[in-house]
Formats: structure tokens, sequence, C-alpha cells
């Protein structure tokens, strides 16, 4: 059995999973290395780890799961091997949760290529083409947005999504709830309309916290609930564990 560790911006999730089936699953808030002890204690069964994160932290975590596993691996983009192409020019820059998302995707839909698009604080819009990753663009989320009009401008309040869809704002409210909701939409279908001008056997994938709040406005993609980012990472534990 395998534990999947993925360090976020604001939350730490470990997920027990055998094969490619999930058999637990935990969250908290922060980096909590005793939290992940606990968990590790708690899978007598558990054989491998692999710690991912965006924000540091991943080898202090890592170094303190080979007291529980025969194999812990701290994923480095830059110089962890992984089972797909990686074209990128800066791998060194390159977020961890990207490179794992991919090689989830391709694990998902070996055969199409590949347009991943992850709605957390930063929205992130990948390419995977021909078993490699290529690159993609980021952009602020949209909690990052809706913060971004609050903290600096003198009057405009805080606000959160909304389910409904309106052309405009009708109120102050309103007219920020339908900006970034309607801006993200509209940003997403640019990519989506190009995307589907490739002639090959092509896949939209959605993930991420936020990506509930737009499955049902933008059409024409799979709202991958499994998370590409644990299989991808399930996935190149597996490949790094066999070589050795």
């Amino acid at each position: 059995m395998n534990l999947i560790v993925d360090i976020g911006n604001s939350r730490m999730k470990a997920v027990v999973m055998s094969g490619d089936k999930v058999v637990a699953e935990y969250v908290t808030s922060g980096v909590d290395i005793e939290w992940v002890g606990s968990i590790a204690q708690a899978h007598k069964e558990l054989r491998r780890a692999i710690v991912s994160s965006t924000g540091g932290h991943e080898q202090e975590v890592a170094a303190a799961l080979q007291r529980y596993v025969e194999y812990a691996l701290c994923f480095k983009p830059a110089t962890t091997p992984v089972p797909i192409g990686n074209a990128y020019a800066t791998p060194a820059t390159l977020g961890a949760d990207r490179l794992a998302a991919a090689v989830g995707g391709v694990e998902m839909f070996p055969d199409s290529d590949l347009l991943i698009v992850d709605f957390g604080t930063a929205i992130t819009v990948d390419y995977v083409e021909d078993g490699t990753f290529r690159g993609g663009n980021i952009s602020p989320g949209m909690t990052t947005r809706f913060r971004a009009l609050a903290d600096y401008t003198a009057k405009l309040p805080l606000c959160s999504p909304s389910d409904e869809e309106l052309p405009y704002g009708r109120t102050t409210i309103e007219a920020i709830e339908q900006g970034v909701m309607q801006g993200i939409t509209h940003e997403i279908e640019g990519y989506i309309e190009a995307f589907s001008k490739k002639k090959t056997k092509k896949c939209t994938i959605f993930t991420g916290g936020d990506a509930k709040y737009f499955v049902k406005r933008i059409k024409n993609a799979i709202f991958a609930d499994c998370e590409p980012v644990i299989i991808g990472l399930n996935r190149i534990l597996n490949y790094n564990a066999e070589k050795n």
C-alpha cells in the first residue's frame, strides 16, 4: 500500500492507496508532521510513501515517514524521474502539482492529448501532447480574484462565488460575483476552443477545489473528482520504487 502526501498552499492531504484504489483520505490545515506520522502508524500495511508540496516542507515530511515505510520519496519536478516526457524549459520552477497532474492525466487518458485546468489559489492551464508535458499558463484563482478586489479597492466588498448565472450584475455585489465567475468562464472557454481545433484525440480535464463552480458553466470538460494529482503522485511513486 502507498501513502500519498500532497501539501498545498493552505492544507495538507494524505491518501492511502492500494493499487489504484483509494483506501482512506485525510485532510488538515497547515503542515503537521505528527499528523502524517499518526496516519502511517494507523495503516501498518503501508510500504511506500511520496511527499509533494507547492510551498515547501516536503523533505522534512518525507524524512519523518522513513520510520514507517520501506521507501519514502520526496517529489522534486526538476530531479525526480517521471513516466512521461517533460519539455518545460525551467523544470526547477515547475510546480509539483502541475507535473503530477500531467502524469495522472496520462494515466487516466493514455491515448489523448490533454488540456488540464486546475482551479485552485491559482488557475493553471496545462498541456500534455504526445505523452509529454509541454507547459501552460497561470492566472489568479477565483478566491484570489475576489480578495484582490476587496483588498486593492477602497469600497468594493469581499464577495463569494454564486451559482446564479446572469448576463450582468444588477448590484455591486452581483457585478463582482458575475465579473469574477464570468471572467474565469470566458477565459477557460477560450483555451478549450483553441484546444478543440487540434486534430488529434483530445480530452479536457477539470480539477482543483474550485472546479465544482465551473463544471456547469463550461461544457466539454471532464470533472476529475478522482484527482489527477493524487493519481499522478501514486504513479510516480511506483515508477521510482520499481527502479530502485
